[in-house]
């Protein structure tokens, strides 16, 4: 992978996902004044757990996109390669997945509500996103190979079967 795609993997991950998972619920965080109310117990370490989880899922879907795809998590320097590999087998929207786990970390860890809505409207927003641009140009940009892809692994759950294909990365 050459030091250029690196660099312009990590500025997009830093400005999209770091903004959604980091930057905004910060300021949620904030306004809702929840910081009297934070203790460490159980719950929190539960939901410390699953963040390190979603953060991780996250880290290896930014690397895949760079390293198999040739590009990056920005809509402006998508993918080059339609990529299936990985956690790709299972679900089509790990990377989306992820932050959403993240969020929903966040909530629990603050015991937020303000986060946990922030969180849904979150995943709401991917939807949209996903149905009405991002599948719809996957499906003109990489054809018949996606359209494979989309009929073999759910949008938003986990198949328990990986997809294989010999058309794609």
């Amino acid at each position: 992978m050459n030091t250029k795609l690196m660099f312009k993997a990590t500025v997009a991950t830093f400005l999209i996902p770091g903004a959604v998972v980091v930057l905004i619920p910060y300021f949620v965080f904030l306004q809702s004044l929840v910081i009297d109310r934070f203790s460490i117990s159980v719950t929190a370490v539960v939901a410390a757990i699953f963040a390190s989880i979603g953060l991780a899922v996250l880290l290896h879907c930014i690397w895949g996109f760079a390293l198999h795809g040739k590009g990056t998590l920005a809509p402006i320097d998508p993918p080059r390669v339609l990529v299936v590999r990985g956690l790709y087998k299972y679900t089509r929207n790990p990377m989306y997945l992820a932050v959403v786990i993240i969020l929903l970390s966040e909530a629990l860890f603050f015991n937020s509500l303000p986060l946990l809505v922030y969180a849904l409207v979150v995943l709401l927003s991917f939807h949209i996103f996903v149905t009405i641009y991002e599948e719809p140009y996957l499906r003109s940009h990489f054809g018949k190979s996606y359209e494979e892809y989309v009929d073999a692994v759910p949008r938003w759950w986990i198949s328990r079967r990986p997809f294989k294909s010999n058309n794609t990365s």
